[in-house]
């Protein structure tokens, strides 16, 4: 635990203050990084969008996420209070949003569930291996897509 821990010190502030904004400049200004994807939840305490970057978990109607962090993440603790997001992600005819509900997932194995969703995928394989690496307490989100 103390491993993690110490993990978390290093990574989450890099990780909020450097790369992230990058990943979100480049969504800004037309260019998102291959498998990557913006989450969108509503802020629990503000009530006002709150987006951050993601791997690319869309596989059909729905949409996975791995929370690094695990419930200590300040997205999953959004979804806690409103289940209600969207995601932005590729599609073959360019970039679009999509609604839908968000579950934690406490019984499903991240790893396992990273290992699955970057199959067949190289930029989708680096990021869900990047974001396992930087990880200290993952946690499968599951978001049902509404119809669209």
């Amino acid at each position: 635990m103390a491993g993690s821990a110490a993990k978390d010190r290093v990574v989450y502030p890099l990780q909020k203050r450097v790369l992230n904004p990058v990943v979100m400049l480049a969504w800004q200004v037309g260019v998102p990084p291959p498998g990557d994807a913006l989450l969108e939840t509503t802020g629990r305490r503000t009530g006002r969008p709150r987006r951050t970057p993601v791997c690319d978990g869309r596989d059909g109607d729905t949409f996975w996420l791995v929370a690094q962090r695990g419930r200590r993440a300040d997205w999953v603790a959004n979804i806690r209070a409103n289940p209600r997001v969207r995601v932005r992600f590729r599609t073959r005819s360019g970039v679009r949003w999509r609604a839908g509900t968000a579950h934690i997932l406490d019984e499903d194995d991240p790893r396992q569930r990273q290992r699955r969703l970057g199959q067949g995928n190289l930029a989708r394989r680096l990021c869900f291996c990047s974001s396992a690496a930087m990880g200290t307490d993952p946690l499968t989100v599951r978001i049902d897509l509404d119809a669209g």
